[in-house]
């Protein structure tokens, strides 16, 4: 079989800044809140008129010239997200337009802060069966447009930030070390309602409630909701699983793992997954403390950012692990 492996990789913020104390004015809370709870000191957030589709551009643009491609190059599209530009169609669809790449083959993928895990099981799939040499997988989120600037909202949106990361998987070839080794997927959807934004509910006619019909939308319907302890207990237990699954399916040690790049929702999260795997503190990715959370952009934001500080180089044994809304969670192992 086709080996595959990542071939490049880039990743994009907005300009804007938004750090603790802007919250603060805002909402009930303070930097020291945020910082013991959440390891979050500032986030980014983007400009009114900025979808998440035009935040993905130079992202995937950077990932393309990382892998030494060209647009022309690409055969394929996967766009992660769980803020798309519109309910329909598709972010893929407005992405690929913008990217001036019409012809290829686009898709949108739905599985949150996994977002990006199952896309590269999606694209590895692809290439190591040979229907597509050069896949270009994106993850993007513009968060600050949706979330709730008031108390209520409070312990959603100190959490959250907008950016984007791309990947390109290509082809590995014979003399090449790099290659996506394994992956590990699970779902659970009886706890979907356990972090969810339930705005969109085709059950209800019409599905958006306007003034004068049955009333407005309800605020717990507006806004994104969580059941922080919830998510936070199983968060721990399922990244640890995903990351022992793929060590036991590859026959390696915890030891013989160079890097763990964790999807980024609460620092407390990944210290204790990294606590109960035995993993030395300078082995772990940490950006969340810069960015927020940023769902599907996360893993290959934190894995740029791992690369432009030396951290993160060819050849290195890698361990890519996430946990997110559905509830869904995974690990992906190989060699960068």
């Amino acid at each position: 079989m086709v080996r595959a492996r990542i071939s490049g990789i880039g990743m994009h913020v907005p300009e804007r800044v938004v750090t603790n104390d802007e919250l603060s004015a805002l909402l009930d809370t303070s930097d020291d809140w945020i910082r013991k709870r959440t390891g979050i000191g500032e986030r980014r957030y983007a400009d009114e008129g900025v979808s998440t589709s035009t935040l993905a551009i130079p992202a995937a643009e950077a990932a393309i010239a990382d892998a030494g491609l060209t647009k022309g190059d690409i055969d394929f599209i996967i766009f992660a997200t769980l803020s798309p530009d519109h309910h329909f169609p598709g972010s893929s669809s407005y992405f690929q337009a913008k990217m001036d790449m019409a012809g290829v083959p686009a898709m949108d993928l739905r599985t949150q802060c996994t977002g990006f895990l199952y896309g590269l099981t999606v694209a590895a799939s692809f290439v190591r069966t040979g229907l597509y040499k050069n896949v270009l997988l994106v993850g993007a989120e513009v968060h600050s447009h949706a979330l709730d600037f008031s108390d209520a909202g409070r312990d959603v949106t100190v959490l959250f930030g907008d950016g984007a990361g791309a990947a390109v998987i290509s082809v590995s070839h014979a003399e090449d070390p790099s290659e996506l080794h394994s992956f590990h997927l699970h779902s659970d959807g009886r706890y979907a309602s356990s972090l969810c934004l339930e705005v969109w509910d085709i059950a209800a006619k019409p599905y958006i409630q306007h003034e004068g019909q049955h009333g407005v939308v309800p605020p717990q319907a507006r806004w994104p909701r969580m059941n922080g302890r919830e998510v936070f207990r199983h968060a721990v237990v399922g990244m640890q699983q995903a990351v022992q699954e793929a060590c036991q399916a590859n026959e390696l040690g915890i030891e013989d793992i160079d890097l763990l790049v964790p999807h980024q929702a609460n620092m407390r999260i990944n210290e204790l997954v990294a606590r109960g795997l035995k993993l030395p503190a300078e082995k772990i990715v940490h950006t969340i403390h810069r960015y927020g959370n940023t769902t599907a952009a996360s893993i290959p934001m934190a894995m740029c950012q791992a690369a432009a500080d030396g951290r993160l180089q060819r050849g290195m044994k890698v361990m890519l692990v996430a946990f997110g809304s559905g509830f869904t969670w995974g690990s992906v192992y190989l060699t960068y």
